[in-house]
């Protein structure tokens, strides 16, 4: 008896602790509902993808949306896009958000603008290692239509990557995103020289 008591307590514990974190809910469209624009974005190099969260508790929170660089597996260099925390102007007034994310890959570079209802960011630049067309955004739904945040901590939303490299010379992007290896291990895992991570933090 005393055993089932304290096997159900510690579930108590666990689900108390799940309920405790409190989540937003995040969607994706991707792209241009155009053809036409979406064939020019394609052959621009250029990734276009909204996100949408909704969560009782966004209302009267901020976000911070940064990029982290990995080389060989290892954390080089991190960067914010983004900050909302720097004026009351920017803090959420309902339980929706939506980001428009911009990337374009060219001339050996990364270039990021993100577009919200209240601003337009500054375009950041980052250094590539290799040809621009070798690397791809990739989010991480799969084929999930909806992703769980966890609100007050830091959630990776994009991926910026080159192929993983089979034995028989053979690449896949899709493996690496949609796998479940943690987005800071990628790199190590699939043996992913040089790769960027977007990370959004709402506080």
């Amino acid at each position: 008896m005393r055993i089932k008591k304290a096997i159900l307590f510690v579930l108590a514990l666990v689900a108390n602790f799940a309920f405790a974190q409190d989540v937003v809910k995040m969607t994706s469209n991707y792209g241009s509902e155009n053809s036409e624009i979406q064939d020019l974005l394609d052959f621009e190099n250029i990734y276009m993808e909204r996100l949408n969260f909704k969560s009782e508790k966004l209302k009267g929170k901020f976000y911070v949306i940064g990029i982290e660089e990995f080389k060989s597996g290892k954390l080089v260099n991190t960067a914010v896009l983004f900050n909302g925390t720097e004026t009351d102007y920017f803090k959420i007034g309902t339980d929706e958000e939506s980001l428009k994310f911009f990337f374009k890959l060219s001339n050996g570079q990364l270039k990021t603008y993100i577009r919200g209802k209240k601003f337009g960011s500054k375009k950041s630049y980052f250094k590539l290692t290799g040809d621009a067309d070798k690397y791809a955004l990739k989010d991480f739904f799969g084929s999930k239509q909806e992703l769980s945040l966890v609100l007050d901590q830091k959630n990776a939303v994009f991926a910026l990557i080159t192929p993983t490299i089979h034995a028989d010379g053979s690449g896949s992007y899709c493996e690496v995103a949609q796998s479940d290896i943690m987005p800071e291990k990628l790199g190590e895992h699939f043996k992913i020289p040089h790769y960027f991570l977007v990370t959004i933090t709402f506080k």
